[in-house]
């Protein structure tokens, strides 16, 4: 397992898993038009991970920034999200640094268990029960997302959010395979704690990626 110490000679290659043009399915960029980039390798272990096969670093083919770059600014997308995996594990400094350049915007999705890097538009945490997230986290992201699990993980969420700084975004999210269960809880929860909003992961409704 790769983790986010890399030499200069690494930092302009990434372990790509996929990358694709689709909608933000999900938080506050629902909806719009966005290119994923998705990293291979995450060692969180999330029980319910919907893209287990992102986990092993080594089943994914190094590819150069130029390439996906080019493959960015190809999309017509505004927006590039990095996600994973978990993008982190890895410097993404020169990454962000050469899609700025080309005019496009940076979002990420992180657990938020490795240190930031890189230059970001939006950073969207989303806190794990199975590996204790960084301090920075709860002042440099623009959301919190929290996937709701059972009901345990309402409180749980409170917890994080009461670290957040003011402005942040604060989301609920029903876990796919539980959705049926939970999202009445999400909702009668907001009723009672507006400064919470649902995020539904909506890409799945219109089964896009």
């Amino acid at each position: 397992m790769k983790n986010n110490t890399q030499t200069k000679s690494q930092i302009d290659q990434l372990p790509l898993m996929e990358s694709f043009l689709t909608l933000q399915g999900e938080g506050f960029h629902t909806g719009k038009l966005a290119y994923f980039i998705r990293l291979g390798g995450c060692d969180v272990g999330c029980v319910w991970c919907d893209v287990k096969e992102s986990w092993e670093a080594e089943k994914h083919p190094m590819s150069s920034v130029t390439d996906i770059i080019e493959s960015a600014v190809g999309s017509k997308s505004e927006i590039t999200v990095i996600t994973g995996g978990e993008p982190l594990m890895y410097d993404l400094s020169y990454l962000t640094d050469e899609l700025k350049l080309s005019g496009l915007k940076t979002h990420i999705e992180t657990s938020g268990v490795y240190p930031l890097t890189g230059q970001w538009d939006w950073v969207c945490f989303s806190p794990k029960k199975f590996k204790e997230p960084q301090e920075e986290f709860y002042y440099k992201s623009d959301e919190l997302k929290v996937i709701v699990f059972n009901k345990s993980d309402l409180k749980w969420a409170e917890e994080h959010a009461q670290k957040m700084q003011n402005n942040a975004l604060l989301y609920l999210q029903p876990e796919w395979s539980k959705r049926e269960a939970v999202t009445p809880l999400i909702i009668d929860y907001i009723k009672q704690n507006p400064k919470w909003r649902i995020s539904l992961q909506v890409h799945k409704y219109m089964n896009i990626p």
